[in-house]
């Protein structure tokens, strides 16, 4: 379907959420096409659900794995660390992903990616926070709106 699954929620009084997501971004056909599909699926496969909902996953999307952080590079996101950094445990910034972007981890002999966030830490002064998936608690998309109609 050229789709890809963001997320699967069970919600109170028999909701069961479908978040989906595409290059592109999610049209409402492709919420109907991922609807009839799931709601035949969950007939014959008995999967008890009151109410169906699939949508997007909006603005502030969520980022999870490496893939995701891969395809929102140059995008502006927002993270929380699972340890704090100088006393902050959340940046927003701009995600880059270096050029030399797999850092060994010689514990477990796996590489990880390094990807880095540009964060402005000063009146002008930008720096750049260098972290993997498994150092961070959540991630998200943080685009800054206008209101205008425009992304900036």
């Amino acid at each position: 379907m050229d789709v890809e699954l963001v997320d699967v929620e069970r919600a109170a009084l028999g909701l069961l959420r479908v978040t989906i997501d595409r290059v592109g971004g999610v049209r409402i056909e492709d919420c109907e096409q991922v609807s009839r599909q799931l709601s035949r699926v969950f007939e014959v496969e008995n999967v008890d659900y009151k109410r169906l909902e699939v949508g997007s996953p909006g603005i502030d999307r969520p980022l999870r794995n490496e893939a995701e952080f891969r395809r929102f590079a140059g995008e502006r996101i927002e993270i929380k660390l699972r340890e704090a950094l100088d006393g902050r445990k959340v940046f927003s910034g701009t995600l880059t992903v270096p050029e030399d972007a797999a850092a060994s981890d010689a514990d477990a002999g796996m590489h990880r990616t390094v990807f880095g966030l540009e964060f402005e830490a000063k009146k002008n002064e930008i720096q750049v926070l260098n972290f993997t998936v498994e150092d961070i608690e959540r991630a998200k998309l943080d685009p800054v709106l206008d209101f205008k109609g425009k992304k900036r």
